[in-house]
């Protein structure tokens, strides 16, 4: 693509496009831009178009567009094309920093963006001057262009607050350290004069602070994974002007807004931040400091309002609170009575309170407050803070913050029985209150796990829960029955299950009760979730889908009298999603449902798969059609759960689709490739007699499609699953003039790039082959390729590797198979290959005896299968569409001991004195006793 007015003309047109809501123009422009991507100058054209346009709307657009760009193909995966040419990355990395930093703040964050994902990628070796080129734009005096270098490098080494230690890790901090700690550290000083010079410039001072908050999550990040020298020859520097900031007039920049917060909240909100993390990891450096950070964050907390804009202010302030009262070494701080008393009265009570604010966020928006609320996505709530001070406090003083909060808690009920329609508000803060002093260590899956036994949760509930719970009137105090299922959720353990079942409809996501028990509710159950569904909304609230998918679960077969109703309204909901799909997790949810209605009716009457054919397949191909990506990987694990269920050939609508699914550009999205594996490994297992007669010509597209995956280390595990399949259901004589080149294109892949993951499946696939086909066949196809091969695979891949090999199926498919090598193959008795098989026998016998070997060479670098790269759509699993175990060996072989045994015995009947021989001779002792065992068990002897 030429760097063309022309081209900048179209690509302006396409953009346009790509706003519009109507997705029968946005689409087009979408795929069209998708498909262009690949060209050279492509990126340069988006930056060139964001540098000169005059239409601002296009510029943002476009440098949108340049991120996601960046986002999907900057880094290069081992095994597959560089899809950003070398001259334009070289461009790309020469241009962008100037680019972004002479631009607007809206742009400017997205080119900021773009160059932190090329640095994670490119920094510091394939791009050194990176550094540089940020440190020296700190001289310009310019603080739009100092704050894009900041805004960059907070962007860039934020990373190192989740990266795991390494010497490569430590490496590039130390070269960042070298380079822009000192540099940083000046720019903070003198930051802070011009704050002095200019305290009487509001917009000055905007800016300013907006430097320093960018200054303080740089100093977080670069202090996160180890104290460095250098800021502990500076910490004088930084904590004396902390603490200024921190002491700061809270008017200063007040605004009128009390929904956001200010830039003054926003940096003593980090500088607390930073308190905290010098507080938990560097207390002995820090000693000397934190008496005085304590009393300007104690000052801070009791002088600031309940205003929302606060919030994260005063959650970060308490949480350093609660990180330094559970440190043993600050432990006196707060062991006076009237210091405990004073934190429980003017911070943690009035930090639990429900606020006007609350209400509001429970009423308009449900699926957040529980989000926040139940489910414990409230990291950056006064609540949550305030509950892990106490938390806190109660691990050295749980007996007087027991009693200093159990008067509060009293106190508080009493004035909501007065007038429970005014106070309920304070009901409310008790139960959270008891939650926050009880719970001492809990998991997800069982809730608390260890509870302050100072409290009586038993009696708590059934006096001031179950009330609520068991209340009829649905719209009465729903906050004080949203606090009742939470109380569950958490104390669960503690709760009589009678009084469980009281709440079953609410509670379906968190019960496992019997199925008898919740008969009566079945249905009620089902039509109110559907009906919450068309609630104002609600209608993609992802809590609800939850939900039925789990009632589904739960009831099973009690739901087969409903399950057309809800097939209907299933497949309706879908539709109607997929025109703009933008709920993830309900629509994971909405899709494991309709996999359990298949699963639960099919299971009773297979015959039914027919009807959820009709009921699904008009929306499917809609989907397909308009290629949803988000949905496609879905369809296809559904499809191959109807085609599963079938037990005859593949219908016609089936084998209608079959030639799209070999189509190249299916297999171009990561996210697809497992859900079209498994489908086509459905395919096979149902049709091959008709694939093989119908469609003779799609083999060869099946084999691209294997060549395809087995060139690549992320996913030749998946080309391995397809060939299995073909080796097994095929028909013999349709692969027989393939069978050659598959294994050469195995063998060249081990002779170029040979991995762990790759040698396990490559073993597996070669002991199913000698199933299949015999082991003289293997031993031909082997020595046809090159004399003497076979030799070759047994002494350097089968023999010292088979201990590699993972999983009962596979395991057995290797013993069978090897079984076949040693007793059914004659040059394994009488040629050159003979010295190999009693090394095989042994490597046979330490698969079964001998631990798994999961050792992984240094030099290979770990592969993770999920690890989808760029911005591709990942692969979700469907866990009620999951595919049973399948054994190919099942019907031959029940105990593969056994049959090794019976195989040699056969074998030595037919070579008389020969196997007693190799055994006694060779074998090593222990190994010789094993396979004793093996042929007493099987009753049988060597002859």
């Amino acid at each position: 693509m030429e760097l063309s007015d022309a081209n900048l003309q179209t690509l302006t047109e396409y953009l346009k496009k790509t706003l519009d809501p109507d997705p029968a123009i946005r689409r087009p422009a979408e795929k069209f831009l998708e498909s262009v991507e690949g060209n050279q100058n492509y990126p340069l054209l988006l930056l060139t178009l964001l540098e000169k346009s005059q239409d601002n709307v296009i510029k943002v657009c476009a440098s949108v567009t340049f991120k996601n760009y960046i986002k999907r193909n900057w880094r290069i995966v081992e095994d597959e094309p560089n899809k950003i040419c070398e001259a334009d990355r070289v461009a790309i990395k020469a241009n962008i920093v100037h680019l972004m930093l002479s631009s607007p703040e809206q742009i400017q964050k997205q080119l900021s963006d773009a160059i932190s994902i090329i640095g994670r990628e490119d920094f510091p070796q394939k791009w050194p001057d990176l550094l540089t080129e940020m440190v020296n734009r700190f001289q310009s005096g310019d603080f739009h262009v100092i704050n894009g270098v900041l805004r960059t490098a907070h962007s860039l080494f934020k990373r190192y607050r989740h990266e795991f230690k390494s010497n490569e890790l430590w490496t590039e901090i130390k070269l960042v350290l070298d380079a822009f700690a000192l540099p940083l550290t000046n720019l903070f000083k003198a930051t802070i004069e011009l704050c002095s010079t200019h305290a009487n410039d509001a917009s000055a001072l905007r800016i300013l602070f907006s430097s320093l908050i960018l200054i303080s999550k740089l100093f977080y990040s670069l202090n996160f994974q180890d104290l460095p020298e250098f800021f502990e020859d500076n910490m004088e520097t930084w904590m004396n002007n902390f603490h200024t900031l921190l002491t700061l007039d809270n008017k200063l920049l007040q605004t009128d807004d009390e929904e956001e917060a200010g830039l003054l909240e926003l940096l003593k909100s980090q500088i607390c931040d930073n308190a905290a993390l010098y507080a938990q990891k560097y207390d002995e450096e820090f000693q000397r400091y934190l008496p005085r950070f304590v009393t300007a964050i104690w000052n801070l907390l009791v002088t600031t309002g309940q205003e929302v804009k606060y919030d994260l202010l005063v959650s970060n302030a308490i949480q350093f609170l609660a990180s330094v009262c559970e440190r043993p070494h600050y432990k006196n701080l707060f062991e006076d009575q009237n210091t405990l008393t004073s934190i429980c009265e003017k911070v943690i009570v009035p930090n639990m309170e429900f606020r006007a604010a609350d209400e509001e966020a429970f009423e308009d928006n449900s699926e957040e407050y529980i989000r926040r609320d139940l489910e414990g996505s409230d990291i950056d709530t006064r609540r949550r803070a305030a509950c892990d001070l106490v938390r806190g406090l109660c691990k050295f003083f749980e007996g007087p913050v027991t009693g200093i909060f159990s008067g509060y808690v009293n106190s508080m009920l009493q004035e909501y029985a007065k007038n429970p329609s005014v106070n309920w508000k304070h009901k409310d803060a008790a139960i959270y209150l008891v939650t926050s002093l009880a719970s001492k260590a809990q998991t997800q899956k069982h809730g608390i796990t260890q509870a302050n036994e100072l409290v009586n949760l038993t009696e708590f509930f059934v006096n001031h829960i179950l009330p609520d719970l068991k209340s009829a009137n649905v719209n009465e105090f729903p906050v004080l029955k949203a606090d009742g299922i939470k109380y569950i959720m958490i104390f669960r353990n503690q709760v009589p299950k009678e009084h469980l079942l009281v709440s079953i409809p609410l509670l379906i996501n968190h019960l496992q009760a019997e199925t008898a028990e919740i008969a009566p509710f079945v249905e009620i159950l089902l039509t109110n979730l559907f009906k919450a569904l068309t609630l104002p909304g609600s209608s993609e609230n992802e809590y609800i889908m939850k939900a039925i998918m789990r009632s589904f679960s739960l009831l099973q077969e009690a739901i087969i009298p409903y399950i057309p109703t809800l097939i209907t309204q299933l497949t309706q909901k879908l539709l109607a999603v997929s025109k703009n799909p933008s709920k993830p997790h309900f629509n994971h949810y909405m899709f494991e449902a309709i996999c359990l209605s298949i699963r639960i009716t099919c299971k009773a009457n297979p015959a039914a798969v027919v009807n959820f054919e009709e009921a699904l397949f008009l929306v499917f191909t809609e989907i397909l059609q308009n290629d949803v990506q988000e949905f496609i990987p879905y369809v296809f694990q559904v499809m191959s759960l109807l085609l599963e269920t079938h037990k005859n050939d593949i219908p016609s609508s089936y084998m209608a689709l079959f030639p799209h699914l070999l189509q190249p550009v299916l297999w171009e999205r990561t996210g697809n490739i497992p859900a079209l594996v498994r489908l086509l490994q459905a395919f096979l297992e149902r049709g091959s007699n008709t694939i093989a007669s119908a469609a003779a010509d799609k083999i060869p597209g099946l084999l691209g499609v294997f060549q395809k995956l087995i060139a690549s280390k992320a996913n030749d595990h998946q080309g391995f699953y397809l060939l299995n399949s073909i080796i097994e259901h095929m028909p013999p004589e349709s692969v027989d003039q393939y069978r050659k080149q598959i294994f050469i294109l195995l063998f060249q892949r081990l002779q170029n790039s040979k991995t762990t993951k790759f040698i396990k499946s490559f073993l597996v696939f070669i002991n199913l082959y000698c199933i299949k086909y015999g082991a003289l066949a293997l031993q031909e196809i082997f020595d046809g390729i090159q004399p003497k091969m076979f030799g070759m695979v047994l002494e350097k891949i089968i023999i010292p590797e088979i201990q590699k090999v993972s999983g009962n199926v596979e395991k057995k498919i290797c013993a069978v198979g090897i079984t076949k090598l040693l007793t059914e193959c004659p040059p394994m008795m009488d040629t050159e290959y003979t010295k190999l098989w009693t090394p095989l026998l042994q490597s046979l016998i330490g698969l079964f005896e001998l631990p798994e070997d999961d050792t992984i060479p240094d030099e290979e670098h770990f592969i993770d299968i999920e690890d989808t790269p760029g911005y591709q759509t990942a692969f979700s699993q469907l866990a009620f569409a999951g595919k049973k175990e399948h054994d190919p060996v099942g019907q031959m072989v029940n105990n593969p001991k056994i049959h090794l045994a019976q195989s040699l015995h056969k074998l030595s009947t037919a070579c008389p004195g020969r196997v007693p021989s190799m055994v006694s001779t060779s074998l090593n002792a222990e190994a010789l006793q094993y396979l004793q065992g093996y042929l007493q068990a099987a009753s049988v002897t060597l002859l």
